[in-house]
């Protein structure tokens, strides 16, 4: 398969440039001096794109320079910077990688919901900033007696709730349907969840179906005592919404791993001391990247190999 060409727009881990340097013309486009002189000359060969969200937007554009693409092989579970709609209407298949990292990122908002209602932060701060000697830390916010709402119960919202279940709190959850394979309680709204709970975690997909899905009407739903974890996509929050409800005290506080504009971060964010603020690391673990590198590289081995890929998004399968 070293004659089909695949074009990589941004960096990925090294195992998985090594793995399709050694089955495919693997071309890296940002080594390119001049990227547009490149796509003219070899765009139209290229079959196969190995994208992640580093590459920027994936659509019309860019597929208007690569003629003969069939296949899009996104490095992560949200594939927002894909247009998969204009893919699919040039039969172009988008994968991407579930499974591989949900466990990692369950993992992370437990983590993230308890440094955020605990002041896990701030205490280390306390410590090392010699503080302890001349007062004990303040006493924090409890998770005892709250309800947890999830926003998004697909894969990574059921393992989410199966860890809070360990921590004896009421769950509750909202999506488009309800499940029937659940016994958390259904609210038919995000309004509606955020009024039923006092902690509201966001882990919808991205895209304009959930861009400012919690926005000022959740937040004050959501009430004076209510924390938000955001382990979904920034775009999913209605980021002044938040600045505002933290700084009027709208909410009590918010734990963020995403955000509108990363990795730029709003000065009123990282000023405020009851937000807890993440670089994006929901699946940011040596294990985990490494399992998703391997199933881009294997989505593009058996789309060539067999003319099928592995794990087709929806909307292209």
């Amino acid at each position: 398969m070293n004659d089909v060409q695949i074009l990589m727009p941004a960096p990925m881990p090294a195992a998985v440039i090594a793995a399709l340097d050694a089955r495919f013309t693997l071309h890296r486009l940002w080594e390119q001096p001049d990227a547009d002189v490149f796509l003219a000359e070899h765009g139209p060969h290229m079959r196969g794109l190995a994208a992640n969200t580093l590459a920027g937007p994936v659509g019309p554009a860019l597929f208007d320079r690569l003629p003969v693409l069939e296949i899009v092989a996104n490095f992560g579970v949200g594939y927002d910077n894909i247009d998969a709609g204009a893919a699919a209407a040039r039969g172009i298949t988008v994968t991407n990688t579930p499974g591989v990292l949900d466990a990692e990122v369950a993992d992370l908002a437990i983590g993230l919901l308890l440094a955020t209602i605990r002041r896990l932060p701030q205490a280390d701060r306390y410590v090392r900033d010699g503080k302890w000697v001349d007062a004990p830390f303040p006493l924090s916010p409890t998770l005892r007696d709250r309800t947890v709402g999830i926003l998004g119960l697909g894969a990574i919202g059921r393992q989410i709730a199966r860890r809070l279940e360990g921590f004896d709190v009421a769950i509750a959850y909202h999506q488009r349907t309800p499940r029937d394979d659940v016994s958390y309680a259904y609210h038919d709204s995000p309004v509606a969840l955020a009024a039923a709970c006092d902690v509201l975690i966001a882990i919808v997909p991205g895209g304009d179906g959930t861009r400012h899905l919690v926005d000022g009407a959740v937040l004050a739903a959501l009430g004076r005592d209510g924390i938000l974890v955001n382990v979904a996509r920034g775009s999913v929050v209605d980021q002044p919404a938040l600045i505002d409800a933290l700084r009027d005290g709208t909410i009590l506080a918010a734990g963020l791993d995403v955000y509108a504009d990363e990795p730029h971060v709003p000065d009123d964010l990282r000023a405020m001391e009851n937000v807890v603020l993440l670089p994006h690391l929901g699946s940011a673990s040596e294990h985990t990247r490494a399992a998703m590198g391997r199933l881009v590289v294997d989505n593009l081995v058996s789309w060539f190999d067999r003319g099928t890929a592995l794990t087709p998004v929806p909307e292209t399968a």
